[in-house]
C-alpha cells in the first residue's frame, strides 16, 4: 500500500500534448508527482533505470513498440501497476480487454481536450485510476494469475439454454481489478445458475466486447444488457458502460432496464443502483457480491439487502488486486462473508442448488 509519500508516476505516450495534459493534472495533486515522461517504451525503460515509478500510464499505439507488447514485458520482467490511457482502445475495444488480461489495473480513453467540462470530468477518472493502481497488489497477484484455459465449456460446445424462469438472483459489483475475477467466476458456473446481473465499472466502448469474451469462456449466456431482457437460469447480463442497470418486474416476469440517470458514487453504472433496485423483491432469494475495486460503491445498498435477508459477500483481502470496495462492505457490516475467488464460486454453486 502507498505510504504518505507522493505517488510517483511515469507517463508513456507519443503525444506531447497528452503528456503535457497528464502532467498538469497529476502535478496539481499534493499526493502525486510525475517523475518522468517518455514518448515510447524504449525511452521509458531508460527513465525507469534512474527512478522506479509507483504507477505507469501507458498509451497503446506508439512508435517502435506498441503499448500491449510493453505491458507484457513489464508484467513478465518487473511487474508494476499500469493504467492504460489510449484513444485506440475506444475504437478497438479488444485491445482494452487484452490490456486487462495482461495485468493493466484500469483502461481509460484519452480525454476530450476540446471541452473544459469534459476534461474536468475526465480528470477525476484519471486520478481515481492512478489511486487504484497505486493501492493495488498487482505484483503479488500476478504470480497467482487467473487461468481460464481449461474452461468447462466454450462457445462451440455451449449447451442449449431452455430459458427457465427464476426468481432468485446473483448480483455482482466490481471495479478496478475485477474484470479477470468475473471471468474466472463465470467460467466455472453451470447453466442451472440463477440469473446474474453484473456492474463492472468500465467505459461504454468496452462492455460489449467484454461480455462477448465472458460468453466465449462460460457455459452461461453472457451479454451486454438491454432494457427488457428477461431473466432466466443460465443468463448473465453486463451493465453497459455509462448506463445504470436495474432489476424490475412486470407482475409476471423479471427483466432488466437501463437508465441514464445521474452518476452515483461517481459511477454510471453504479453498484448501489443495481443493489437498490433489488431491495423491494424477495431479498432472501438474492446473493449480492462485491469484488475488487476502489471506493465504496455498493456498500450502502448491500447493507439494506442484508437487512432484508440477502446473502452478502465481499471478496477477501488476500485475493483482491484493489481492496477498497470489499473492505468498505465489511467495515460497514454490509457483507456477512469475506471469501476468496474460489470460495465465491462455491457459494454461487451452492446457492444455485438451493434456489
Amino acid at each position: 500500500m502507498i505510504s504518505k509519500n507522493k505517488i510517483k508516476v511515469l507517463i508513456v505516450d507519443d503525444s506531447a500534448l497528452i503528456r503535457q495534459t497528464l502532467t498538469s493534472i497529476i502535478s496539481s495533486r499534493s499526493d502525486m508527482e510525475v517523475i518522468a515522461t517518455a514518448s515510447d517504451p524504449y525511452i521509458a525503460v531508460n527513465k525507469m533505470k534512474t527512478e522506479k515509478p509507483d504507477v505507469i500510464t501507458l498509451d497503446i499505439q506508439m512508435p517502435r513498440m506498441d503499448g500491449i507488447t510493453f505491458l507484457k514485458k513489464i508484467m513478465k520482467q518487473h511487474p508494476l501497476p499500469v493504467v492504460v490511457v489510449s484513444s485506440i482502445a475506444q475504437k478497438e475495444s479488444k485491445l482494452a480487454l487484452e490490456a486487462y488480461a495482461n495485468g493493466a489495473i484500469d483502461v481509460i480513453e484519452k480525454p476530450t481536450l476540446s471541452s473544459n467540462l469534459l476534461l474536468e470530468e475526465w480528470r477525476d477518472t484519471l486520478i481515481e485510476a492512478i489511486l487504484s493502481a497505486a493501492n493495488s497488489r498487482l505484483p503479488k497477484f500476478r504470480m497467482k494469475s487467473i487461468n481460464v484455459s481449461k474452461t468447462k465449456n466454450n462457445l462451440a460446445t455451449k449447451p442449449v439454454n431452455k430459458k427457465q424462469p427464476c426468481n432468485s438472483f446473483v448480483l455482482i459489483g466490481s471495479s478496478a481489478g475485477g474484470t479477470e475475477v468475473i471471468l474466472k467466476i463465470l467460467s466455472q458456473l453451470e447453466i442451472n445458475t440463477p440469473p446474474i446481473l453484473i456492474v463492472q465499472h468500465m467505459p461504454e466502448q468496452f462492455t460489449a466486447s467484454y461480455a462477448d469474451r465472458l460468453n466465449n469462456n462460460s457455459s452461461l449466456t453472457v451479454k451486454e444488457a438491454d432494457t427488457g431482457d428477461e431473466l432466466y437460469r443460465g443468463i448473465a447480463l453486463i451493465a453497459p458502460g455509462n448506463k445504470h442497470l436495474k432489476l424490475n418486474n412486470n407482475g409476471f416476469n423479471f427483466f432488466v432496464e437501463l437508465s441514464s440517470n445521474d452518476k452515483v458514487n461517481r459511477h454510471r453504472p453504479s453498484v448501489d443502483v443495481l443493489f437498490e433496485s433489488a431491495i423491494k423483491y424477495s431479498s432472501n432469494n438474492i446473493m449480492a457480491i462485491i469484488l475488487s475495486g476502489m471506493g465504496n460503491d455498493g456498500s450502502a445498498e448491500m447493507l439494506k439487502l442484508k437487512h432484508e435477508g440477502a446473502i452478502t459477500i465481499a471478496q477477501n483481502d488476500e485475493s483482491c488486486i484493489v481492496y477498497g470496495m470489499p473492505k468498505e462492505a465489511l467495515r460497514t457490516g454490509a457483507a456477512d462473508f469475506s471469501l476468496s475467488i474460489e470460495e465465491i464460486i462455491d457459494a454461487i454453486i451452492n446457492f444455485a442448488k438451493k434456489y
